[in-house]
């Protein structure tokens, strides 16, 4: 069994084959599957469809591009569901900032706020975190180590391959592999993921988007989690079993999911 633990169902792609794109994962193996919270103008439809497929879980949260979007009254609405699993997906991303040096420092000001905000939320409800880093590691490894985000640990979405963020595995936080680790210019990726411990690898889509080899150019979905799975086997010397009975394994206890 593979658990998909990022994979945005509650995306307009999904709309009209939403049935046919579970039913064609669960064939394949996929059985779990978690909405990650990236806007708030999608969360009804995530806790719509948990509530609807047993199989399926939600995080509440906002995505650091969607700030204007945050609303911890409306999140504290759907925390305690009994299909809310985490907290996010919350985090730094520096990869568009705009303006002067002056608009930039305020964005990555609201930025920490919001996650720091997600991350009181998360030890409030003890949920784990998911988290989302782009070009700012060291920014976003010092607020989490500032603010004690190891006591209800997380995953690092779509793992950047830095380094500087290994040690977070010890602060209970595990790393979220997806179809970047099939691309040609994942070299990084390929290099580091011998060095992430084992029992804290969890595997991922992000879809519909970052689409594994050999399907790049179309819609993600998770039924394509097992490429990323024969990947890491390949890379680790393991079996595809192995691999899935692994990741599987973490990402049920990460998330208390059965």
């Amino acid at each position: 069994m593979i658990i998909d633990t990022h994979i945005h169902l509650d995306d307009e792609r999904y709309r009209d084959d939403l049935d046919a794109v579970l039913n064609r994962a669960r064939e394949g193996g996929v059985q779990r599957f978690i909405i990650p919270g990236a806007d708030t103008s999608t969360l009804e439809r995530a806790v719509e469809i948990a509530e609807k497929y047993e199989d399926v879980y939600f995080a509440v949260g906002v995505h650091p591009y969607d700030l204007d979007g945050f609303d911890l009254a409306y999140f504290e609405k759907y925390v305690s569901h009994d299909k809310c699993v985490a907290i996010g997906e919350c985090g730094m991303d520096y990869f568009r900032l705009e303006g002067t040096d002056e608009e930039k420092e305020a964005v990555k000001r609201s930025q920490k706020e919001i996650f720091v905000a997600q991350i009181e939320l998360a030890k409030k409800y003890k949920k784990p975190l998911i988290v989302h880093i782009r070009n700012a590691s060291h920014d976003s490894k010092m607020i989490m180590l500032e603010h004690n985000a190891g006591e209800v640990g997380g995953v690092l979405h779509c793992f950047n391959a830095d380094e500087e963020l290994l040690s977070l595995a010890n602060e209970n936080f595990y790393f979220g592999i997806g179809g970047v680790l099939t691309f040609k210019n994942a070299k990084k990726l390929v290099n580091i993921l011998p060095r992430i411990p084992k029992e804290k690898i969890i595997i991922e889509t992000d879809g519909p988007y970052l689409t594994p080899t050999p399907h790049r150019g179309e819609r993600n979905e998770p039924l394509y989690t097992t490429f990323v799975a024969d990947k890491i086997a390949e890379l680790l010397d393991m079996t595809r079993k192995d691999v899935e009975d692994l990741t599987t394994k973490n990402a049920q206890k990460l998330f208390h999911i059965s």
